[in-house]
Protein backbone atom coordinates (compact mmCIF):
# COMPACT_ATOMS: atom_id res chain seq x y z
CA UNK A 1 0.00 0.00 0.00
CA UNK A 2 1.29 3.44 -0.91
CA UNK A 3 0.32 6.91 0.27
CA UNK A 4 1.25 10.21 -1.38
CA UNK A 5 1.53 13.12 1.06
CA UNK A 6 1.86 16.76 -0.01
CA UNK A 7 0.51 19.30 2.47
CA UNK A 8 0.71 23.04 3.11
CA UNK A 9 -0.78 22.67 6.59
CA UNK A 10 1.76 20.45 8.36
CA UNK A 11 -0.39 19.96 11.48
CA UNK A 12 -0.11 16.33 12.61
CA UNK A 13 1.45 15.15 9.35
CA UNK A 14 4.62 13.76 10.90
CA UNK A 15 2.68 11.53 13.29
CA UNK A 16 0.31 10.53 10.49
CA UNK A 17 3.12 9.52 8.15
CA UNK A 18 4.93 7.70 10.97
CA UNK A 19 1.78 5.75 11.80
CA UNK A 20 1.30 4.82 8.13
CA UNK A 21 4.88 3.53 7.97
CA UNK A 22 4.29 1.52 11.16
CA UNK A 23 1.24 -0.04 9.48
CA UNK A 24 3.41 -1.17 6.57
CA UNK A 25 2.59 1.58 4.06
CA UNK A 26 5.12 3.24 1.78
CA UNK A 27 5.03 7.04 1.90
CA UNK A 28 5.69 9.23 -1.13
CA UNK A 29 6.18 12.95 -0.48
CA UNK A 30 6.92 16.21 -2.27
CA UNK A 31 9.07 19.26 -1.58
CA UNK A 32 8.62 20.76 1.86
CA UNK A 33 6.59 17.82 3.13
CA UNK A 34 9.37 15.41 2.17
CA UNK A 35 12.03 17.57 3.83
CA UNK A 36 10.02 17.76 7.06
CA UNK A 37 9.36 14.02 7.20
CA UNK A 38 12.98 13.17 6.49
CA UNK A 39 14.12 15.61 9.16
CA UNK A 40 11.84 13.85 11.65
CA UNK A 41 13.23 10.45 10.70
CA UNK A 42 10.27 9.18 8.65
CA UNK A 43 11.35 7.12 5.65
CA UNK A 44 9.84 8.63 2.48
CA UNK A 45 10.11 8.26 -1.29
CA UNK A 46 10.79 11.42 -3.33
CA UNK A 47 8.02 12.10 -5.85
CA UNK A 48 10.69 12.54 -8.54
CA UNK A 49 11.79 8.94 -7.97
CA UNK A 50 8.23 7.84 -8.73
CA UNK A 51 7.69 9.97 -11.84
CA UNK A 52 11.27 9.79 -13.12
CA UNK A 53 11.00 13.51 -13.70
CA UNK A 54 12.31 16.41 -11.59
CA UNK A 55 10.19 19.13 -10.07
CA UNK A 56 10.31 22.07 -12.50
CA UNK A 57 9.15 25.68 -12.83
CA UNK A 58 9.81 26.50 -9.16
CA UNK A 59 7.74 23.52 -8.08
CA UNK A 60 4.72 24.43 -10.21
CA UNK A 61 5.05 21.04 -11.95
CA UNK A 62 5.81 18.02 -9.81
CA UNK A 63 2.75 15.75 -9.48
CA UNK A 64 1.05 16.37 -12.86
CA UNK A 65 2.27 13.07 -14.27
CA UNK A 66 0.71 9.77 -15.51
CA UNK A 67 2.62 7.83 -12.86
CA UNK A 68 0.73 9.81 -10.23
CA UNK A 69 -2.72 10.12 -11.80
CA UNK A 70 -2.59 6.69 -13.43
CA UNK A 71 -1.80 5.20 -10.01
CA UNK A 72 -4.74 7.07 -8.51
CA UNK A 73 -7.39 6.69 -11.21
CA UNK A 74 -6.90 3.09 -12.32
CA UNK A 75 -9.76 0.83 -11.25
CA UNK A 76 -8.62 -2.25 -9.38
CA UNK A 77 -11.54 -4.29 -10.74
CA UNK A 78 -10.88 -3.50 -14.43
CA UNK A 79 -8.31 -5.81 -16.08
CA UNK A 80 -7.65 -3.31 -18.89
CA UNK A 81 -6.73 -0.64 -16.32
CA UNK A 82 -4.42 -3.03 -14.54
CA UNK A 83 -2.77 -4.02 -17.83
CA UNK A 84 -2.30 -0.34 -18.79
CA UNK A 85 -0.49 0.34 -15.54
CA UNK A 86 1.68 -2.75 -15.92
CA UNK A 87 2.57 -1.91 -19.52
CA UNK A 88 3.65 1.59 -18.51
CA UNK A 89 5.47 0.75 -15.32
CA UNK A 90 2.94 2.49 -13.05
CA UNK A 91 2.15 1.37 -9.50
CA UNK A 92 -1.09 1.93 -7.59
CA UNK A 93 -1.31 4.84 -5.15
CA UNK A 94 -3.83 3.89 -2.46
CA UNK A 95 -4.03 7.15 -0.52
CA UNK A 96 -3.61 10.85 -1.22
CA UNK A 97 -3.11 13.22 1.71
CA UNK A 98 -3.19 16.77 0.40
CA UNK A 99 -4.23 20.19 1.61
CA UNK A 100 -3.90 23.20 -0.59
CA UNK A 101 -1.82 26.35 -0.80
CA UNK A 102 -3.19 28.97 1.62
CA UNK A 103 -5.00 31.13 -0.93
CA UNK A 104 -7.59 32.51 1.53
CA UNK A 105 -4.94 33.55 4.03
CA UNK A 106 -2.82 35.10 1.29
CA UNK A 107 -5.50 37.38 -0.17
CA UNK A 108 -6.58 38.39 3.35
CA UNK A 109 -3.18 39.98 3.99
CA UNK A 110 -3.02 43.75 3.79
CA UNK A 111 -1.26 44.94 0.67
CA UNK A 112 -1.13 41.54 -1.02
CA UNK A 113 -0.23 41.76 -4.69
CA UNK A 114 -1.91 39.85 -7.48
CA UNK A 115 1.43 38.14 -8.17
CA UNK A 116 1.49 36.81 -4.58
CA UNK A 117 -2.10 35.62 -4.94
CA UNK A 118 -1.38 33.83 -8.22
CA UNK A 119 1.58 31.95 -6.71
CA UNK A 120 -0.76 30.62 -4.03
CA UNK A 121 -3.13 29.03 -6.53
CA UNK A 122 -2.58 25.29 -6.16
CA UNK A 123 -2.77 23.20 -9.35
CA UNK A 124 -1.35 19.78 -8.57
CA UNK A 125 -3.09 19.54 -5.19
CA UNK A 126 -6.67 19.90 -6.46
CA UNK A 127 -5.87 17.59 -9.37
CA UNK A 128 -4.70 14.81 -7.03
CA UNK A 129 -7.64 15.32 -4.69
CA UNK A 130 -10.10 15.09 -7.56
CA UNK A 131 -8.43 11.99 -9.04
CA UNK A 132 -8.38 10.21 -5.69
CA UNK A 133 -11.93 11.31 -4.86
CA UNK A 134 -13.22 10.02 -8.20
CA UNK A 135 -11.68 6.61 -7.49
CA UNK A 136 -12.93 6.51 -3.87
CA UNK A 137 -13.92 2.87 -4.21
CA UNK A 138 -10.21 2.00 -4.08
CA UNK A 139 -8.38 5.14 -2.94
CA UNK A 140 -8.51 7.04 0.36
CA UNK A 141 -8.40 10.82 -0.05
CA UNK A 142 -7.48 12.99 2.95
CA UNK A 143 -7.66 16.80 2.98
CA UNK A 144 -8.45 17.50 6.64
CA UNK A 145 -5.86 16.87 9.41
CA UNK A 146 -8.71 16.18 11.85
CA UNK A 147 -9.35 12.93 9.95
CA UNK A 148 -5.83 11.54 10.47
CA UNK A 149 -6.56 9.76 13.73
CA UNK A 150 -9.67 7.90 12.66
CA UNK A 151 -8.00 6.82 9.39
CA UNK A 152 -5.04 5.35 11.26
CA UNK A 153 -7.40 3.66 13.73
CA UNK A 154 -9.34 2.03 10.88
CA UNK A 155 -6.16 0.87 9.17
CA UNK A 156 -4.91 -0.70 12.40
CA UNK A 157 -8.28 -2.28 13.08
CA UNK A 158 -9.28 -3.45 9.58
CA UNK A 159 -6.14 -3.34 7.44
CA UNK A 160 -7.47 -0.43 5.34
CA UNK A 161 -10.10 2.27 5.47
CA UNK A 162 -13.72 1.15 5.11
CA UNK A 163 -15.55 1.82 1.85
CA UNK A 164 -18.10 4.00 3.70
CA UNK A 165 -15.26 6.11 5.08
CA UNK A 166 -13.69 6.51 1.65
CA UNK A 167 -17.01 7.73 0.21
CA UNK A 168 -17.37 10.29 2.99
CA UNK A 169 -13.78 11.48 2.52
CA UNK A 170 -14.38 11.73 -1.25
CA UNK A 171 -17.32 14.06 -0.65
CA UNK A 172 -15.19 16.17 1.72
CA UNK A 173 -12.44 16.41 -0.89
CA UNK A 174 -14.80 17.60 -3.62
CA UNK A 175 -16.24 20.16 -1.21
CA UNK A 176 -12.72 21.31 -0.36
CA UNK A 177 -11.72 21.79 -4.01
CA UNK A 178 -15.07 23.44 -4.84
CA UNK A 179 -14.61 25.99 -2.04
CA UNK A 180 -11.02 26.56 -3.11
CA UNK A 181 -11.99 27.16 -6.74
CA UNK A 182 -14.81 29.44 -5.60
CA UNK A 183 -12.38 31.61 -3.65
CA UNK A 184 -10.05 31.84 -6.63
CA UNK A 185 -12.88 32.56 -9.06
CA UNK A 186 -14.24 35.32 -6.82
CA UNK A 187 -10.80 36.92 -6.51
CA UNK A 188 -9.96 36.66 -10.21
CA UNK A 189 -13.36 37.97 -11.29
CA UNK A 190 -12.88 40.96 -9.01
CA UNK A 191 -9.47 41.62 -10.54
CA UNK A 192 -10.99 41.39 -14.01
CA UNK A 193 -13.96 43.63 -13.17
CA UNK A 194 -16.56 40.88 -13.61
CA UNK A 195 -19.54 40.63 -11.28
CA UNK A 196 -22.10 38.40 -12.99
CA UNK A 197 -21.61 35.53 -10.53
CA UNK A 198 -22.14 35.37 -6.77
CA UNK A 199 -20.41 32.55 -4.90
CA UNK A 200 -21.41 31.94 -1.28
CA UNK A 201 -19.72 29.57 1.16
CA UNK A 202 -21.56 28.60 4.34
CA UNK A 203 -21.06 25.71 6.74
CA UNK A 204 -23.84 23.95 8.61
CA UNK A 205 -23.99 24.94 12.27
CA UNK A 206 -26.97 22.76 13.12
CA UNK A 207 -30.27 21.41 11.89
CA UNK A 208 -33.00 23.29 13.74
CA UNK A 209 -36.06 21.73 15.34
CA UNK A 210 -38.23 23.63 12.86
CA UNK A 211 -38.46 26.94 11.02
CA UNK A 212 -40.77 29.87 11.68
CA UNK A 213 -43.56 27.34 12.28
CA UNK A 214 -43.50 23.70 13.43
CA UNK A 215 -44.41 22.33 9.99
CA UNK A 216 -41.33 23.97 8.36
CA UNK A 217 -37.90 22.35 8.37
CA UNK A 218 -34.87 24.62 8.84
CA UNK A 219 -31.09 24.63 9.06
CA UNK A 220 -28.61 27.17 10.42
CA UNK A 221 -25.45 27.97 8.42
CA UNK A 222 -22.58 30.39 8.92
CA UNK A 223 -19.87 31.83 6.70
CA UNK A 224 -16.22 30.87 7.06
CA UNK A 225 -14.85 34.24 8.22
CA UNK A 226 -16.02 35.40 11.68
CA UNK A 227 -17.78 38.75 12.10
CA UNK A 228 -18.85 40.62 15.22
CA UNK A 229 -22.41 41.18 16.45
CA UNK A 230 -23.38 37.79 15.04
CA UNK A 231 -25.39 34.96 16.63
CA UNK A 232 -23.65 32.64 14.15
CA UNK A 233 -20.33 33.19 15.96
CA UNK A 234 -21.71 33.68 19.47
CA UNK A 235 -20.72 31.34 22.29
CA UNK A 236 -23.74 29.78 23.98
CA UNK A 237 -23.02 29.50 27.68
CA UNK A 238 -26.34 28.08 28.85
CA UNK A 239 -29.82 27.06 27.82
CA UNK A 240 -31.58 24.95 25.26
CA UNK A 241 -30.95 24.95 21.53
CA UNK A 242 -31.68 28.14 19.61
CA UNK A 243 -34.73 28.14 17.33
CA UNK A 244 -35.11 29.68 13.88
CA UNK A 245 -37.04 32.64 15.33
CA UNK A 246 -34.55 33.01 18.20
CA UNK A 247 -31.72 33.42 15.71
CA UNK A 248 -33.64 35.95 13.61
CA UNK A 249 -34.53 37.99 16.70
CA UNK A 250 -31.00 37.73 18.09
CA UNK A 251 -29.53 39.22 14.93
CA UNK A 252 -32.08 42.05 14.93
CA UNK A 253 -31.23 42.89 18.55
CA UNK A 254 -27.48 42.81 17.94
CA UNK A 255 -27.86 45.16 14.98
CA UNK A 256 -29.42 47.69 17.36
CA UNK A 257 -26.77 47.21 20.04
CA UNK A 258 -24.10 47.92 17.42
CA UNK A 259 -25.38 51.51 17.16
CA UNK A 260 -24.32 52.49 20.69
CA UNK A 261 -21.05 52.98 22.53
CA UNK A 262 -22.49 54.18 25.85
CA UNK A 263 -24.14 51.61 28.16
CA UNK A 264 -27.21 50.37 26.29
CA UNK A 265 -29.84 47.68 26.54
CA UNK A 266 -32.65 46.59 24.24
CA UNK A 267 -35.57 44.22 24.62
CA UNK A 268 -36.88 42.77 21.37
CA UNK A 269 -39.89 40.82 20.12
CA UNK A 270 -40.57 39.66 16.56
CA UNK A 271 -37.55 41.57 15.22
CA UNK A 272 -38.72 44.95 16.56
CA UNK A 273 -37.51 46.67 19.73
CA UNK A 274 -40.12 46.79 22.47
CA UNK A 275 -37.92 48.75 24.84
CA UNK A 276 -34.49 50.32 24.46
CA UNK A 277 -32.48 52.69 26.60
CA UNK A 278 -29.10 54.12 27.44
CA UNK A 279 -27.92 54.64 31.00
CA UNK A 280 -24.95 55.44 33.17
CA UNK A 281 -24.41 51.68 33.59
CA UNK A 282 -25.98 48.37 32.63
CA UNK A 283 -28.38 48.43 35.57
CA UNK A 284 -29.87 51.78 34.57
CA UNK A 285 -29.97 50.84 30.89
CA UNK A 286 -31.80 47.57 31.67
CA UNK A 287 -34.22 49.21 34.09
CA UNK A 288 -35.18 51.95 31.63
CA UNK A 289 -35.52 49.48 28.75
CA UNK A 290 -37.69 47.12 30.78
CA UNK A 291 -39.92 49.90 32.11
CA UNK A 292 -40.42 51.18 28.55
CA UNK A 293 -42.72 48.21 27.83
CA UNK A 294 -43.11 45.64 30.61
CA UNK A 295 -45.83 43.80 28.71
CA UNK A 296 -44.22 43.19 25.30
CA UNK A 297 -40.87 42.04 26.65
CA UNK A 298 -42.51 38.89 28.10
CA UNK A 299 -41.01 35.99 26.12
CA UNK A 300 -38.63 38.34 24.32
CA UNK A 301 -34.87 38.62 24.14
CA UNK A 302 -32.44 41.11 25.66
CA UNK A 303 -29.12 42.37 24.35
CA UNK A 304 -26.66 44.74 25.97
CA UNK A 305 -23.21 46.08 25.14
CA UNK A 306 -22.16 45.82 28.80
CA UNK A 307 -20.92 42.98 30.98
CA UNK A 308 -23.86 41.34 32.75
CA UNK A 309 -23.20 41.54 36.48
CA UNK A 310 -24.87 39.76 39.38
CA UNK A 311 -26.84 42.92 40.18
CA UNK A 312 -28.46 43.22 36.75
CA UNK A 313 -28.87 39.44 36.52
CA UNK A 314 -30.97 39.52 39.69
CA UNK A 315 -33.19 42.14 38.03
CA UNK A 316 -33.55 40.13 34.81
CA UNK A 317 -34.13 36.76 36.45
CA UNK A 318 -37.83 37.23 37.40
CA UNK A 319 -38.75 38.13 33.81
CA UNK A 320 -39.55 35.37 31.31
CA UNK A 321 -36.92 35.87 28.62
CA UNK A 322 -35.81 33.61 25.78
CA UNK A 323 -32.25 34.94 25.36
CA UNK A 324 -29.82 37.33 27.03
CA UNK A 325 -26.82 38.45 24.92
CA UNK A 326 -23.79 40.38 26.11
CA UNK A 327 -20.06 40.67 25.44
CA UNK A 328 -19.42 39.00 28.81
CA UNK A 329 -21.21 37.49 31.82
CA UNK A 330 -19.66 37.67 35.28
CA UNK A 331 -19.28 34.34 37.04
CA UNK A 332 -21.75 35.50 39.67
CA UNK A 333 -24.26 36.54 36.99
CA UNK A 334 -24.06 33.06 35.45
CA UNK A 335 -24.75 31.52 38.85
CA UNK A 336 -27.95 33.57 39.03
CA UNK A 337 -29.18 33.08 35.47
CA UNK A 338 -28.24 29.42 35.03
CA UNK A 339 -30.91 28.48 37.56
CA UNK A 340 -33.36 29.06 34.66
CA UNK A 341 -32.67 25.94 32.61
CA UNK A 342 -34.29 27.11 29.34
CA UNK A 343 -32.84 30.63 29.27
CA UNK A 344 -30.23 30.95 26.54
CA UNK A 345 -27.15 32.97 27.45
CA UNK A 346 -24.99 34.07 24.51
CA UNK A 347 -21.57 35.68 24.76
CA UNK A 348 -21.12 37.80 21.62
CA UNK A 349 -18.05 39.41 20.08
CA UNK A 350 -18.72 43.14 19.86
CA UNK A 351 -15.24 44.29 18.84
CA UNK A 352 -14.34 42.86 15.42
CA UNK A 353 -15.32 43.56 11.83
CA UNK A 354 -19.02 43.66 10.98
CA UNK A 355 -20.73 41.98 8.04
CA UNK A 356 -20.46 44.07 4.88
CA UNK A 357 -23.43 42.65 2.98
CA UNK A 358 -26.90 41.28 3.55
CA UNK A 359 -28.49 38.50 1.50
CA UNK A 360 -32.21 37.85 1.16
CA UNK A 361 -33.52 34.75 -0.56
CA UNK A 362 -36.61 34.63 -2.74
CA UNK A 363 -38.29 32.12 -5.02
CA UNK A 364 -35.69 31.49 -7.71
CA UNK A 365 -33.39 34.36 -6.78
CA UNK A 366 -31.50 36.35 -4.20
CA UNK A 367 -31.05 40.00 -3.30
CA UNK A 368 -27.75 41.34 -2.02
CA UNK A 369 -27.15 44.78 -0.55
CA UNK A 370 -24.54 46.62 1.44
CA UNK A 371 -25.40 46.36 5.11
CA UNK A 372 -26.95 49.52 6.60
CA UNK A 373 -24.18 50.07 9.15
CA UNK A 374 -23.70 53.84 8.87
CA UNK A 375 -25.92 56.27 10.77
CA UNK A 376 -25.51 60.01 10.55
CA UNK A 377 -25.15 61.99 13.74
CA UNK A 378 -28.02 64.43 14.16
CA UNK A 379 -26.67 67.98 14.44
CA UNK A 380 -28.16 71.42 14.98
CA UNK A 381 -27.23 72.39 11.41
CA UNK A 382 -29.85 69.92 10.15
CA UNK A 383 -32.68 71.92 11.69
CA UNK A 384 -35.23 73.19 9.13
CA UNK A 385 -37.66 74.97 11.50
CA UNK A 386 -37.79 78.30 13.32
CA UNK A 387 -37.62 76.57 16.67
CA UNK A 388 -34.21 75.05 17.30
CA UNK A 389 -33.71 71.87 19.33
CA UNK A 390 -32.38 72.14 22.85
CA UNK A 391 -29.41 70.08 24.02
CA UNK A 392 -31.54 67.39 25.67
CA UNK A 393 -33.68 67.15 22.53
CA UNK A 394 -30.60 66.75 20.37
CA UNK A 395 -29.50 63.82 22.51
CA UNK A 396 -32.92 62.20 22.24
CA UNK A 397 -33.11 62.81 18.51
CA UNK A 398 -29.82 60.99 18.06
CA UNK A 399 -31.04 58.18 20.29
CA UNK A 400 -34.34 57.88 18.41
CA UNK A 401 -32.65 58.12 15.02
CA UNK A 402 -30.34 55.19 15.86
CA UNK A 403 -33.31 53.11 17.04
CA UNK A 404 -35.87 53.83 14.33
CA UNK A 405 -33.61 52.50 11.55
CA UNK A 406 -34.01 49.03 13.06
CA UNK A 407 -37.82 49.10 13.25
CA UNK A 408 -39.89 47.62 10.42
CA UNK A 409 -41.09 50.28 7.98
CA UNK A 410 -43.17 52.34 8.14
CA UNK A 411 -41.43 53.10 11.43
CA UNK A 412 -42.08 55.73 14.09
CA UNK A 413 -40.35 55.80 17.48
CA UNK A 414 -41.20 58.13 20.36
CA UNK A 415 -38.46 58.68 22.95
CA UNK A 416 -37.51 60.80 25.94
CA UNK A 417 -34.52 60.84 28.26
CA UNK A 418 -32.66 58.17 26.32
CA UNK A 419 -35.36 55.50 26.20
CA UNK A 420 -38.18 54.42 23.95
CA UNK A 421 -41.73 55.20 25.02
CA UNK A 422 -43.61 54.06 21.94
CA UNK A 423 -42.79 52.05 18.83
CA UNK A 424 -44.97 51.98 15.73
CA UNK A 425 -43.79 49.32 13.29
CA UNK A 426 -44.68 47.87 9.92
CA UNK A 427 -47.89 49.76 9.18
CA UNK A 428 -49.05 50.35 5.65
CA UNK A 429 -49.11 54.13 6.18
CA UNK A 430 -46.94 56.36 8.32
CA UNK A 431 -49.76 58.01 10.24
CA UNK A 432 -50.81 54.53 11.41
CA UNK A 433 -47.36 53.88 12.87
CA UNK A 434 -47.35 57.33 14.46
CA UNK A 435 -50.71 56.70 16.13
CA UNK A 436 -49.45 53.44 17.65
CA UNK A 437 -46.22 54.94 18.97
CA UNK A 438 -47.84 58.09 20.35
CA UNK A 439 -50.67 56.21 22.05
CA UNK A 440 -48.12 53.88 23.68
CA UNK A 441 -46.22 56.88 25.04
CA UNK A 442 -49.41 58.42 26.41
CA UNK A 443 -50.47 55.12 27.99
CA UNK A 444 -47.10 55.03 29.73
CA UNK A 445 -47.88 58.42 31.28
CA UNK A 446 -45.81 60.67 29.01
CA UNK A 447 -47.47 63.57 27.23
CA UNK A 448 -44.89 66.35 27.07
CA UNK A 449 -41.31 66.94 25.99
CA UNK A 450 -41.37 63.96 23.61
CA UNK A 451 -39.12 63.41 20.60
CA UNK A 452 -40.39 61.57 17.53
CA UNK A 453 -38.17 59.79 14.98
CA UNK A 454 -39.32 58.58 11.56
CA UNK A 455 -37.36 56.25 9.27
CA UNK A 456 -38.80 57.89 6.14
CA UNK A 457 -40.06 61.33 5.15
CA UNK A 458 -43.56 62.65 5.86
CA UNK A 459 -45.65 62.69 2.67
CA UNK A 460 -48.15 65.00 4.41
CA UNK A 461 -48.24 67.22 7.47
CA UNK A 462 -50.64 64.89 9.34
CA UNK A 463 -47.85 63.23 11.37
CA UNK A 464 -46.66 66.64 12.60
CA UNK A 465 -50.19 67.61 13.59
CA UNK A 466 -50.75 64.35 15.45
CA UNK A 467 -47.35 64.54 17.14
CA UNK A 468 -48.16 67.97 18.60
CA UNK A 469 -51.42 66.64 20.05
CA UNK A 470 -49.46 64.06 22.05
CA UNK A 471 -46.76 66.39 23.40
CA UNK A 472 -43.99 66.00 20.84
CA UNK A 473 -41.65 69.00 20.82
CA UNK A 474 -38.96 67.77 18.41
CA UNK A 475 -38.93 65.56 15.32
CA UNK A 476 -36.11 63.89 13.40
CA UNK A 477 -36.81 62.55 9.90
CA UNK A 478 -34.93 62.19 6.59
CA UNK A 479 -36.79 64.82 4.59
CA UNK A 480 -36.96 64.51 0.83
CA UNK A 481 -40.71 64.63 0.20
CA UNK A 482 -42.07 66.95 -2.51
CA UNK A 483 -44.33 68.24 0.29
CA UNK A 484 -41.61 68.85 2.89
CA UNK A 485 -42.64 72.50 3.07
CA UNK A 486 -46.09 71.48 4.34
CA UNK A 487 -44.51 69.63 7.27
CA UNK A 488 -42.06 72.46 7.98
CA UNK A 489 -44.87 75.02 7.91
CA UNK A 490 -46.98 72.94 10.28
CA UNK A 491 -44.05 72.42 12.67
CA UNK A 492 -43.47 76.17 12.74
CA UNK A 493 -47.17 76.79 13.49
CA UNK A 494 -47.07 74.29 16.36
CA UNK A 495 -43.69 75.31 17.80
CA UNK A 496 -41.96 72.01 17.05
CA UNK A 497 -38.25 71.75 16.28
CA UNK A 498 -37.60 69.50 13.29
CA UNK A 499 -34.40 68.27 11.65
CA UNK A 500 -33.85 66.62 8.27
CA UNK A 501 -30.97 64.13 8.24
CA UNK A 502 -30.97 63.62 4.48
CA UNK A 503 -30.72 59.87 5.08
CA UNK A 504 -33.56 57.35 5.20
CA UNK A 505 -33.51 53.91 6.84
CA UNK A 506 -36.27 51.74 5.36
CA UNK A 507 -36.32 48.21 6.76
CA UNK A 508 -38.68 45.88 4.96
Amino acid sequence: MRALISVSDKTGVVEFARDLRAAGWEVIATGGTMNLLQKEGVKVINISDVTGFPEICDGRVKTLHPKVHGGLLARRDDPSHIKALKDNGIEFIDMVCVNLYPFRQTIAKEGVTMADAIENIDIGGPSMLRSAAKNWADVTVVCDPSDYRRIIDEIHREGNTRKETRLELSAKAYTHTAEYDMMIATYMRKQAGLNEKLFLEYDLVQSLRYGENPHQTAKFYRQADPVSYSPAFAKQLHGKELSYNNIQDAQAALNIVREFKEPFCVGLKHMNPCGAATGKDVIEAWTKAYEADKVSIFGGIVATNCTVTREVAELMKPIFLEIIMAPKFDKEALEVLETKKNLRLLEVDMEGAVAEYQYVGMNGGMLMQQADTETRTVTAEMCVTERKPEEAQMSDMNFGWHIVKHVKSNAIVVVRDGRTLGVGAGQMNRIGSAEIALKEAKAAGFSEGLVLASDGFFPFDDCVTLAAEYGVTAIVQPGGSIRDEDSIRKANELGIAMVFTGERHFKH
